[in-house]
């Protein structure tokens, strides 16, 4: 079936639909990662995004139980330049096309991914919209233009109840920004007793659990959507260990009086440098964010800025000052990804046991 991905500034792109079969409207983005499309399809912080693969071919070990990172992923759409229609590897359970059927997700292949890619480079994220080549075009393209864009998208991602993931080892409660399964996983390694809890928690109902530390998770959109997140943040802070990761990162940041901007592009993929300063450690990450927070913006009394990109020197980790709480832009559990800052989540038990000593 022919299918046209339509771009605001009016550039189209024909190509053969698979997966499901609607006409959906986002924000196009693009991720250079070269495996984990399962991962990167499922990952909460793709909500409203059309997601551009640059890898030639997608979907060619299919989609197994192992590596949802949610189960009902609410990206808008997926593009990429040549779909695997078969799928050969010992863990697959379905193809990628049948996958993004079962969830109502569509596809478009044989797309130009590499001019896609420059065009998004050059001129910035940009809202666009796949549907039927049948369709008027000048009746689609009209449709893309006045669609608005949601900006509550942690309020549609994140659990509305809160619940366990019990364990034996630290108390920790984890703040569902729309969080990816691996966070958990990493810290269910370490047998952390987790509590999930929905964004807009307050400070005291998180402190009447008496958490060892607290887990500021990832998420999509604009940092500063979420007022309620950054009031939560400034009242935890001192009072038990905070660790945020991605939308957690820019959360506590904020908290602390520093600012964040959207990107022309962000930083999707898993191939990211990142040097810690202190130690010029460089470390390859995975990578997916719209914003960042601005290193201008940063105060030197509360905040120390700890990591950087190496390419564009975005800040990617900060650390505070004065309370026992650190955060990074990058996700140290990956998936898809490199592990080499897995050792953060080391890190963070670390810090909660010298919190449990000095208290």
């Amino acid at each position: 079936m022919k299918r046209w991905l339509i771009l605001e500034d009016g550039t189209y792109f024909e190509g053969e639909g698979f997966g499901a079969e609607v006409n959906v409207y986002g924000e196009i983005v693009f991720t250079t990662s070269m495996t984990g499309y399962q991962e990167t399809i499922t990952d909460q912080s793709f909500n409203g995004q059309i997601i551009t693969f640059t890898y030639p071919m997608v979907g060619n070990y299919g989609v197994n139980r192992d590596d949802y990172e949610s189960i009902v992923p609410t990206c808008k759409g997926v593009v990429v330049k040549e779909h695997a229609r078969r799928a050969s590897n010992w863990r697959n359970q379905m193809t990628l096309d049948e996958f993004l059927k079962r969830k109502g997700i569509p596809g478009i292949s044989g797309i130009d991914t590499r001019a896609l890619t420059r065009k998004i480079r050059q001129h910035g994220t940009m809202k666009a919209s796949i549907v039927d080549s049948g369709d008027e075009f000048s009746h689609a393209y009209d449709q893309l233009k006045a669609a608005v864009l949601p900006t509550n998208q942690v309020e549609q991602v994140s659990t509305a109840k809160p619940y366990p993931s019990p364990g034996t080892g630290h108390n920790v409660v984890v703040i569902d920004f729309g969080l990816k399964h691996s966070i958990m996983r990493e810290l269910s390694k370490r047998n952390c007793n987790l509590t999930v809890l929905p964004y807009n928690t307050t400070a005291e109902e998180i402190l009447e659990l008496s958490p060892d530390g607290v887990m500021l998770t990832n998420g999509p959109g604009d940092p500063k959507s979420v007022p309620e997140a950054i009031e939560m943040v400034q009242g935890i802070q001192g009072k038990v260990p905070i660790f945020g990761i991605c939308l957690g990162h820019q959360l506590f940041s904020l908290a602390n009086g520093a600012n964040t901007y959207k990107m022309k592009f962000g930083h999707r993929g898993l191939n990211h440098p990142v040097r810690e300063i202190a130690t010029g450690r460089i470390d390859f990450t995975s990578q997916n964010h719209g914003y960042a927070v601005d290193e201008n913006s940063v105060d030197p009394e509360k905040l120390i800025v700890t990591h950087v990109e190496v390419n564009d020197g975005t800040v990617e980790g900060v650390r505070h000052r004065h309370y026992p709480a650190f955060s990074v832009q990058y996700h140290p559990d990956a998936a898809p990804g490199p592990h080499d800052a897995v050792h953060l989540f080391d890190e963070f038990l670390e810090m909660m046991d010298a919190w449990k000593e000095q208290n």
